[in-house]
């Protein structure tokens, strides 16, 4: 965690409880600890929205390469048409 050992960590507790109190220190750990959750929530969805745009980007290319290779396709109409006869 954080590259701290058990020592270390257990210092920085004792500080703590020093410095606020009994009484604050619960209140300071349930602040921390939403905080950290809310964090680790934007960076998730932060995380999530670069992946959906690489995959749209993804797409794009990938539509864009297929309409490249493709031969125009004119849409099919009801209309017949005769050999030799102009359309337009």
């Amino acid at each position: 965690m954080f590259g701290f050992g058990m020592p270390q960590i257990l210092i920085i507790l004792a500080i703590a409880l020093i410095i606020f109190g009994p009484q604050k220190l619960p209140e300071l750990a349930r602040t921390l600890g939403k905080a950290l959750a809310d964090f680790k929530r934007a960076a998730n969805d932060f995380k999530s929205s670069i992946e959906e745009e690489a995959q749209n980007e993804e797409v794009r290319e990938t539509a864009l390469k297929e309409a490249e290779n493709e031969k125009v396709v004119l849409p099919e109409t009801d209309a017949q048409v005769e050999p030799g006869e102009k359309i337009g």
